[in-house]
């Protein structure tokens, strides 16, 4: 449902204990079951959708794996500190996505530059922390695709599903994953996929819009507590 996959699965597994670097790769990983099932059940807003795929997916596996490999060479304390941050700024600019459109509708179109940046550094923070990742690439998609939403969130769920991926292979390599916590972790989230676009076709856009802002920011205000207090 527009990105709230991971901000609820994340905190589920610092619940159960994990570290939050563990818990954050091990997330990663699991992501990748949620793009596989939500490709199956956007299949009718994903036609004739292939060219922008292409056209966008490069940014969004270099993107991912520069992310990866900054987490993997970075102290676990400064992951912690800056997470917070990333779920706030994301949440903000969700919620203040019309805001956002007006002042950036000359230089962020689909086709730009502006856009292919935004892109790539988008993937770098899905690559470095799975949590959120899809708030981020929603916003920045929802303000340069002039598409039905339920469009737009297909494009975003293969787009964040190839940062997963890239993000994925190198932390199974060479990350903490805690490969007991990813089966059943996966067997959810390629359900959630399927089941998410049927919801988000029959909800509202700019109420689902409200809700995955809130979640964010509601969620970033968990993460401070964590850090910071």
């Amino acid at each position: 449902m527009g990105g709230l996959a991971s901000v609820v699965s994340y905190p589920a597994l610092l619940w159960i204990g994990l570290p939050a670097v563990q818990a954050n790769v091990t997330n990663t990983v699991a992501l990748v079951f949620v793009a596989v099932g939500a490709a199956i059940g956007s299949r009718s807003e994903l036609a004739g959708q292939s060219r922008r795929l292409v056209r966008l997916g490069a940014m969004n596996l270099a993107g991912g794996a520069v992310g990866a490999l900054l987490l993997l060479t970075t102290p676990a304390g400064a992951f912690e500190a800056v997470a917070p941050w990333l779920v706030a700024g994301a949440g903000v600019l969700l919620l203040c996505r019309q805001k956002v459109m007006r002042r950036a509708a000359g230089p962020v179109g689909e086709r730009g530059p502006v856009l292919l940046v935004a892109l790539f550094a988008s993937a770098v923070y899905t690559g470095y922390f799975g949590a959120g990742g899809g708030i981020v690439l929603i916003a920045l998609l929802t303000t340069a695709i002039s598409e039905p939403f339920p469009r737009v969130n297909a494009v975003k769920n293969v787009l964040s599903g190839m940062s997963n991926v890239v993000a994925a292979v190198g932390f199974a390599v060479f990350g903490p994953v805690c490969w007991t916590a990813v089966p059943p972790m996966a067997c959810g989230l390629l359900v959630g996929g399927v089941l998410g676009p049927a919801i988000v076709r029959r909800l509202r856009a700019d109420v689902l819009r409200l809700l995955i802002g809130a979640a964010a920011v509601g969620l970033a205000v968990k993460f401070a507590v964590d850090a910071y207090v």
